[in-house]
């Protein structure tokens, strides 16, 4: 029931969390190349500069999303008392 309640709160977080990851790769791109980072539906681009986006952009994005998302559960926890999620990993 927690993590039904907490849904609200993770949404927004995300969503900050995915406007946060666009500017910052973008910024971080102006690092590796004057040009815009090229996307997949353009036709003449380099795959590997495309590969390199791809992976600078799913990495930052998975972690931001990740840190974001553990944030909002923490805040519901202090607002709440109650933990929406798991508290620890499975024992294999």
């Amino acid at each position: 029931m927690a993590k039904l309640i907490s849904l609200p709160l993770r949404l927004v977080a995300g969503i900050a969390a995915g406007l946060a990851g666009k500017s910052l790769f973008r910024g971080m791109w102006r690092l590796i190349d004057d040009q815009e980072a090229p996307k997949a539906e353009q036709r003449r681009i380099s795959l590997g500069m495309l590969a390199l986006a791809l992976v600078i952009e799913g990495a930052l994005f998975r972690a931001l999303k990740g840190l974001a998302d553990h944030a909002s559960r923490r805040v519901f926890a202090s607002l709440t008392g109650s933990w929406p999620g798991e508290e620890q990993p499975e024992a294999k």
